[in-house]
């Protein structure tokens, strides 16, 4: 194909190809980040048709293997891919992600698709209008070629569901993808997409990014509009603090571009930050505390090894690591649990019930033994303690500006680890180090570091509010050192 062979040949020259793409004359086009996959086809070496042909090339072969993506759009990406060229063929300014294939979660309302959040029930809920991380997708100019499994509810570390089944590690089809947004991760792994939309509440960017071996970036409070106009009764209060959105991707700068692009403003969120990307330098030698071993129970050797070292990569680039705590950090993870088991008791567990799915139901019974629900007055003082919290963290910020942890405090767990009372003790045990940025409203960045046999191991990057810049300066810094996060055949 002649224009195949125009963008192949162009890159071969192209001296400020990334590391990802730096010699590799035959490449894919589902191989490449969007840095380099909009860049392609801005310039002309590529088509936007070509992009998303080769993307649903790729998630037609991989895909049966991984379930990742459950509603594949194939003639809507299609037809959207002619519109974006004919746009360049008129000349029409470009925008960042113009042409470039994505992939959006199940419980996010997309227009005329159902927000079906892995349950049976809604399969059949369609939404009438787009979320705002959905519409700033589209107005970036991302294609959109489909939607990717969550657990039903999305409340589970644990990609299943009674409606469109399980979505399987591409490293180890034994271990968890990761939960809520599994079916993000394991298809930014295996290259369906270059980003792949996610959320988060207490883990669900930075786990699947994780068990996938892949970057993921958990805004920090209203850093992204978000809300689903098909769900105008609202949330819990637990839920307005500690949610966010943010994207799956194979590289640092892919995720600093698709926050950029995410974190458009949209009116219909009262929360949303109208804040600069780039915060004020800090003072330098940026320090970072490091946290190998997190209190509260075991930490895996494999991840506390990771953490130090990323320490080592940091140190080598100029920053100052220490081994110290910040504040309070198992009274955190306790606050967690009153303040969001509470408010699933009270709003979520009673739609669970009527509404069903057998391993939801199992894992939430569970997860209501080990950790109980408050009563209001306990529900008021948990926010309260919440705050002074948030105080003596983002005092402890300002000497060490970065903070990090392992992004579980143990291997990825075998596949519906979850559903008896003991498998969910461990599970949420290991969940401990992924609480606090949720809890506190914070940003935390997930990326590879090491390995463990057929697994990636990883740490998670967190700094104060609206400071994502400096999670992904310090991610950029690892990803130097590690390498470049290339897209994998997933196991059979």
């Amino acid at each position: 194909m002649i224009m195949r062979r125009t963008w192949r040949s162009a890159l071969r020259h192209d001296t400020a190809c990334h590391p990802q793409t730096e010699g590799l004359c035959l490449m894919e086009l589902w191989q490449y980040d969007a840095t380099d996959l909009a860049r392609l086809i801005r310039t002309g070496q590529a088509s936007a048709r070509e992009a998303v042909d080769s993307v649903l090339k790729r998630l037609h072969a991989v895909n049966p293997t991984v379930n990742a993506v459950v509603r594949v759009l194939e003639p809507e990406a299609r037809a959207a891919a002619e519109t974006a060229d004919a746009a360049r063929a008129r000349g029409h300014a470009l925008p960042p992600l113009h042409g470039v294939p994505v992939t959006t979660k199940v419980n996010v309302d997309q227009a005329g698709l159902p927000t079906d959040n892995g349950v049976v029930a809604l399969k059949d809920f369609i939404a009438k209008e787009d979320s705002p991380v959905v519409a700033n997708l589209k107005h970036a100019g991302a294609i959109i070629v489909g939607r990717t499994n969550a657990p039903a509810f999305s409340m589970r570390i644990f990609t299943d569901n009674a409606l469109h089944g399980c979505t399987y590690n591409p490293r180890d089809r034994t271990v968890t993808p990761g939960g809520s947004s599994g079916g993000a991760g394991a298809a930014t792994a295996t290259g369906i997409g270059a980003i792949a939309h996610g959320n988060d509440i207490g883990g669900s960017v930075r786990i699947p990014a994780y068990c996938n071996g892949v970057v993921g970036l958990r805004t920090g409070f209203a850093r992204i509009p978000s809300l689903n106009p098909s769900a105008p009764t609202g949330r819990p209060i637990g839920a307005i603090l500690m949610a966010t959105q943010g994207p799956h991707t194979r590289s640092v700068r892919d995720a600093r571009l698709a926050l950029e692009v995410m974190a458009r403003g949209d009116r219909r969120d009262w929360r949303w930050n109208d804040v600069p990307m780039q915060g004020p330098p800090p003072a330098r030698p940026i320090k970072v505390a490091i946290v190998p071993e997190v209190p509260g129970g075991p930490t895996h050797p494999a991840q506390a090894a990771a953490v130090r070292l990323a320490g080592k990569h940091l140190q080598a680039a100029g920053y100052v690591v220490e081994e110290i705590l910040p504040p309070d950090m198992e009274r955190g993870v306790e606050l967690w649990h009153m303040i969001c088991v509470t408010d699933v008791f009270g709003g979520l567990w009673p739609q669970m019930q009527k509404m069903g799915d057998p391993d939801a139901i199992a894992a939430m019974q569970a997860w209501l033994q080990v950790q109980k629900a408050v009563d209001l007055q306990g529900y008021v003082a948990a926010l309260t303690e919440r705050e002074g919290l948030m105080l003596r963290w983002m005092t402890f910020f300002h000497q060490w500006p970065l903070v990090i942890l392992p992004t579980l405090c143990d291997l990825p767990p075998k596949q519906r680890a979850d559903v008896t009372v003991e498998g969910q003790r461990d599970v949420l045990q290991s969940m401990r180090s992924a609480l606090l940025a949720p809890l506190l409203g914070l940003p935390g960045l997930a990326v590879p570091v090491g390995s463990h046999e057929k697994l990636r191991t990883g740490v998670q990057i967190m700094s104060m509010r609206n400071r994502e810049d400096l999670c992904l300066d310090a991610g950029e810094v690892i990803e130097a050192a590690e390498g470049v996060v290339k897209p994998i055949d997933p196991e059979h």
